[in-house]
């Protein structure tokens, strides 16, 4: 194994970890609560599952991967109803695979060609790091959310609870 094909493994991972916890998470909620937004200057989870699939999208299929994508990133926090929250995870989860798919893919040489993107010129390394921890970042976002909605505790870290390790994935 290599340090690039560690990052790209770790990376994937993580997408994968994360997209789970989004599903997990909205899966609990009420449509209406998916929707609801606690202000006028803060964005629903229904608007944060639209933010990361363009983001997804446009960073990784349409410049790591070369696939045409127009984002209209102003309509990701704009709406205030429209897809069922299944529709929108399931539109995340697609675009989640198919980055998955795009990173593991990966040939580590085109790690350090560079991109232009959202007038950003950066590596694809820079892209992918960068895509991984916005959508970590949101991810926890939408748990936060969930948790004030249901006052439940969702059992991501249960198995620390019991001494034990993380079943089925090696990353916390």
């Amino acid at each position: 194994m290599t340090v690039e094909t560690e990052f790209l493994r770790f990376s994937a991972e993580k997408l994968t970890q994360s997209m789970d916890r989004i599903e997990t998470c909205v899966a609990g909620l009420t449509g209406d609560q998916v929707w609801s937004r606690p202000s006028d200057n803060q964005n629903s989870i229904a608007n944060l599952l639209l933010h990361l699939h363009g983001n997804v999208r446009q960073w990784i299929a349409s410049r790591v991967a070369g696939v045409p994508y127009a984002r209209h990133r102003d309509l990701e926090f704009a709406a205030r109803s429209g897809d069922s929250a299944a529709q929108l995870t399931a539109n995340l989860r697609a675009a989640v695979s198919d980055a998955v798919d795009t990173i593991l893919s990966l040939p580590a040489p085109r790690l350090l060609e560079r991109v232009q993107i959202q007038g950003y010129e950066v590596t694809m390394l820079t892209a992918i790091y960068h895509v991984v921890e916005h959508f970590v970042g949101h991810t926890f976002q939408i748990i936060l959310s969930t948790k004030r909605f249901t006052g439940n505790a969702l059992g991501f870290y249960d198995q620390l609870n019991r001494g034990g390790s993380a079943s089925g994935s090696s990353i916390p």
